[in-house]
């Protein structure tokens, strides 16, 4: 019998280690979460902790956002390998064309040092509701990035344990509530100190080598599950096709198209044929379309893979410079990261339905379904509100079951604004939060139906909606029927699934979400 290798980690070794690092991660969501101000972070859960290793690959994250934590999977080698890291760093970044995914998204980043040698980084990024947009919430019907807020490169935010306080003083000061973007940066500080905290624990524990070489063990097992669950896709080339409604400046219809080839483990995604960048928001860097992709080939592999960099291994993808989905600067991309994403994995989806139809279920409702909302106030700040959320809606049914109801689906899994943190925050009141019956498409296996949420408002504001799925119904599969269209209504009239509205005391918003596709043909 062959003698074992010392230096190898044994299965149970390589499980603790990856249950360990995944902890790191847990427990700086813990910390963001419970020391942020505002409720987009603290109730909505809208923010993602990563670990990364110190060429910015992917070495663990949390079960938080699928679009954060794969677009940054994707963009950290580059944002880290362009700047010069010393112990006590932190850097800031959202600009979408450098690393980030629109700009309410900001993204910091710390080093671990060991022994004087990078070992690694940990990152968070959460959504701001008020990154200095020229709408309240920073979602506006913008035609270029600037008019989305402000934009932050890659920018040492702590250099060597010193806070730059007049960086942060230029970032707080584009936005009107200063206390509370204040409060979330601090936040977001503090979950990387204690991630760094941890982490260190563990690399301690281990010793440097050791821990590097479990972090290359750890790659190579999550390749390999990977390359066997995509080895179960007949080989082949699926393509699929689907569009946006529209980019909210009139340009509608706009196309995504994937033509997905698969050869033993291997997967080529190609975006050739989509639509050009257009003049409205919907356009994403490629790092927010590679989120889409990772994720939907992810929920093939089996639940133990590891999230890290050796599970996207097999796994590379194109789009044409200048389209929809590789957008360049100053391109608008506020709804890129929310509803562009959502229409890729759709399109994904629908290619693989070819391949595998036992296995991938109908369209979800399709969209984020995102409200924006505040008042500007006066000179000195006072009245000045802003709130943003997403909305579920109904999930696509598959071949074992019928789809949910009422629930965010692939790229945000954020839960929905409580009621009351809603109304004791801002000057709201929800006259109904309900399930909308019947919105789920019709078949074998039904589609989840959307929700209805209706706010009244007590004080003028102005509100911004950026919807999709209002026009072109969530797709069922197998003869299924589709889901229902989504609805958008302001004091009883249709609204465009993407607009800006002035509204006064008394007035009513009702987002009516889209429901989920059928899967097979009704039998009754």
């Amino acid at each position: 019998m062959p003698a074992m290798d010392d230096n190898v980690m044994s299965s149970i070794e390589l499980s603790l280690f990856s249950s360990r690092i995944e902890a790191v991660c847990d427990e700086m969501g813990a910390v963001l979460r419970r020391s942020a101000f505002s409720p987009n972070i603290k109730d909505r859960l809208d923010f993602s902790c990563a670990v990364f290793d110190a060429g910015g690959q992917l070495c663990a994250q949390a079960a938080h956002i699928p679009v954060h934590l794969g677009s940054m999977a994707y963009a950290m080698r580059d944002i880290v390998g362009r700047l010069k890291w010393a112990e006590g760093d932190m850097v800031v970044v959202n600009d979408p064309f450098l690393g980030g995914t629109h700009l309410p998204d900001v993204t910091v980043i710390a080093p671990l040092f060991f022994g004087g040698a990078l070992l690694g980084f940990v990152a968070n990024r959460a959504h701001h509701a008020d990154i200095g947009g020229n709408a309240p919430g920073s979602m506006p019907i913008s035609r270029s990035l600037e008019e989305e807020g402000i934009v932050i490169p890659p920018s040492y935010l702590v250099r060597s344990g010193k806070l730059d306080e007049a960086l942060l003083a230029r970032i707080i000061g584009s936005t009107g509530d200063h206390h509370a973007l204040h409060g979330d940066f601090a936040a977001q500080m503090s979950a990387n100190r204690n991630g760094l905290a941890r982490l260190d624990e563990l690399v301690r524990s281990l010793g440097a080598e050791r821990y590097t070489q479990a972090l290359r063990e750890l790659n190579r097992y999550a390749e390999r599950l990977a390359r066997a669950a995509l080895g179960e896709i007949p080989d082949g080339c699926y393509r699929f096709s689907d569009c946006l409604d529209d980019d909210g400046l009139g340009n509608v219809d706009l196309a995504i198209r994937a033509a997905v080839t698969v050869h033993g483990s291997d997967v080529y995604v190609d975006f050739a044929g989509s639509a050009l960048q257009t003049a409205g928001n919907v356009n994403c860097p490629l790092s927010v379309a590679a989120a889409g992709v990772y994720y939907v080939f992810r929920c093939l592999m089996p639940v133990q893979t590891p999230a890290c960099a050796g599970s996207f291994r097999p796994i590379t993808l194109a789009a044409p410079r200048g389209s929809l989905l590789n957008a360049e600067r100053p391109a608008a991309v506020a709804a890129g990261n929310v509803e562009t994403s959502s229409r890729v994995v759709d399109v994904i989806c629908g290619a693989l339905a070819q391949a595998l139809p036992e296995r991938i279920p109908a369209a979800s409702h399709g969209s984020m379904n995102n409200l924006a909302m505040g008042a500007r106030g006066d000179a000195a700040g006072h009245g000045k509100w802003d709130y943003y959320e997403t909305m579920g809606g109904g999930m696509g049914a598959g071949a074992m079951g019928g789809g949910l109801s009422a629930v965010q689906t692939h790229m945000t899994n954020t839960l929905n604004t409580p009621v009351e943190v809603l109304e004791m925050n801002y000057p709201l009141r929800l006259r109904r939060y309900a399930l909308r019956r019947g919105s789920g498409g019709k078949g074998k296996r039904c589609g989840g139906d959307g929700v209805i949420r209706e706010f009244e408002f007590l004080a003028p504001a102005e509100v911004t909606l950026l919807t999709e799925r209002r026009r072109h119904p969530p797709w069922g599969l197998a003869g299924g029927g589709e889901g229902g269209r989504g609805e958008n209504r302001f004091n009883g009239e249709l609204l465009p699934g993407k607009v800006s509205v002035t509204v006064e005391r008394g007035d009513c918003l009702t987002v009516a979400t889209p429901g989920g596709g059928a899967w097979g043909e009704s039998n009754g």
